[in-house]
């Protein structure tokens, strides 16, 4: 929703976003998405940011499982986590489609496919299959998913309205797609200059074709909005 010229790593982190210097976060919190890369450091980037990104504390704020109940996976549904970064995500997402179902984990890099492969041996997800995909484009064939989350991504995607047409043009009949990111008042994230407003996210997404509204929720550092091509039940 994504999603480096300078060596790209975590579409959730990177997508559309110009260098800053690195800021403390507190512990659990993703480190400031705009910052410069471990790659400018001389560092392979994925992992100076990958233990902040899986830091155990994250799930007090991030909260994976209310996220994924809204939504609303059911077994054999395909779902694309866009920008899937360290695969924060993929466990919650791999368990709700079943079996039968399947998990598309989009980033941008081969180190972070790399990642994502070895999360995937080792915790037995087999119906996860991370794609390497361009910052502009999900690379998602048409009406092959039934859901998209898009986990504090959305605000780096340059031409989001863009984006959120060929994610509406992936999309099956009765699909959804999840925006979750961080609220303007939230203690940790990007900088409030980068951040975006519920309403604006949900403008956007009107405007490339999708009913859309804010969610119910009780995160504490974000909202959640959501996208459907027909109307909400």
């Amino acid at each position: 929703m994504a999603s480096r010229a300078i060596p790209v790593l975590l579409l959730s982190l990177l997508i559309g976003c110009r260098a800053e210097p690195a800021k403390p976060v507190p512990t659990g919190a993703p480190p400031g998405p705009e910052r410069t890369s471990g790659a400018e450091r001389g560092l392979p980037a994925m992992h100076v940011y990958a233990h902040r990104l899986d830091d155990p504390t994250r799930g007090q704020w991030q909260r994976p499982d209310e996220v994924i109940d809204l939504l609303d996976c059911r077994p054999g549904m395909t779902v694309a986590d866009v920008g899937a970064g360290t695969g924060y995500f993929l466990g919650h997402l791999s368990r709700a489609v079943g079996r039968t179902g399947r998990v598309l984990a989009l980033d941008l890099e081969q180190p972070t496919i790399d990642l994502l492969y070895r999360r995937i041996e080792e915790k037995g997800l087999r119906n996860v299959k991370p794609l390497i995909v361009p910052p502009d484009d999900p690379s998602l064939s048409p009406r092959s998913i039934d859901r998209a989350l898009l986990v504090n991504t959305w605000h780096h995607i340059s031409d989001r309205v863009a984006y959120a047409e060929k994610l509406r043009q992936a999309l099956r009949r009765n699909g959804l797609l999840l925006i979750v990111d961080f609220t303007m008042e939230s203690p940790i994230g990007p900088p409030v200059a980068k951040r975006l407003t519920r309403d604006t996210v949900v403008q956007e997404l009107r405007d490339a074709g999708f009913v859309a509204l804010v969610l119910e929720e009780s995160l504490p550092h974000q909202y959640v909005v959501a996208g459907r091509l027909g109307r909400f039940r």
